[in-house]
């Protein structure tokens, strides 16, 4: 009952918002979330500090005071997810440039696409399908909670996205759909088990990294593309492709994530407000 109440009195009416006051509402949670409560600030904070030790405090409070303003955008955004149209999505959301994904569409080739929790990956999980002739399949982790997460995999693909719940990935690799398929993997999450992960130097850290991207595509002899999400202004957000490897097995053991995760790098190095800084990415030490 708890879970209907919040889903159909507070979610859906947020969802309905015109943008102009999706916005308001969202400079309004800013102040609630990083003036007031300071959600996660010593966790934002320190990973930043952490991440550019060459930066002064001043400019790390710079970089968590505009992350905290397209978080809560993010947020917001993510909601009105759930009820935006396809006429409005298609305005939001553009893919810069599919020279790289078509020549391999054309050549028969499934794709793994990989990428970080870079600006609004939930308007690309929504609108990316729309605008691809791959079959898209994004991987993801199950959300306990069993009613919001059908309605996360309901509003995710409504317009062309296929989920694939983490534990069934081999299966959709294996599964022909009858074209070709991209599976889409997030590389910068913090691997549950560090010993099978793949450790290098990232944002300045020793970070394990997911190892299942390249793994699959080994297996499988699948391309792997990068892909990043652009934020030309606000509520308006871009997907661009890069070539990582169209030849995974002869690439060294570790060269695909460290490639990967290294694009990665750059686009935080250059617009750093815009990557996920409220989860505990470094938890885990080598051992």
């Amino acid at each position: 009952m708890a879970n209907r109440l919040i889903y159909y009195g507070v979610i859906l009416p947020i969802s309905y918002l015109p943008y102009f006051l999706l916005y308001r509402l969202s400079d309004f949670t800013f102040f609630i979330m990083f003036r007031l409560i300071g959600y996660r600030k010593k966790v934002v904070l320190n990973n930043i500090k952490n991440s550019f030790p060459h930066l002064s405090e001043q400019e790390h409070r710079k970089i968590m005071a505009k992350f905290y303003q397209h978080f809560c955008d993010l947020v917001l955004e993510s909601l009105k997810g759930f009820t935006i149209s396809e006429k409005q999505l298609n305005k939001r959301f553009k893919v810069r440039d599919r020279v790289i994904v078509d020549k391999l569409y054309d050549e028969g080739k499934n794709i793994v696409f990989v990428g970080g929790h870079y600006n609004n990956w939930e308007m690309l999980a929504l609108g990316v399908s729309m605008q691809m002739r791959h079959l898209l399949i994004g991987i993801y982790k199950p959300l306990s909670n069993k009613y919001f997460d059908e309605k996360m995999q309901k509003s995710r693909q409504r317009f062309g996205m296929m989920l694939c719940p983490m534990k069934q990935t081999r299966r959709f690799f294996e599964q022909d759909f009858g074209k070709p398929k991209g599976i889409i993997f997030a590389i910068d999450q913090s691997p549950s088990n560090p010993k099978t992960a793949y450790w290098m130097e990232f944002l300045n850290q020793d970070t394990p990294m997911f190892y299942g991207a390249e793994k699959y595509a080994k297996e499988f002899n699948m391309p792997v593309v990068y892909g990043v999400i652009h934020k030309p202004k606000r509520g308006y957000y871009e997907a661009e492709f890069r070539l990582v490897t169209t030849t995974p097995n002869e690439m060294a053991y570790g060269e695909i994530i460290k490639i990967s995760n290294q694009m990665l790098e750059e686009n935080i190095n250059e617009l750093p407000q815009y990557w996920l800084w409220t989860h505990k990415r470094w938890k885990h030490k080598r051992i």
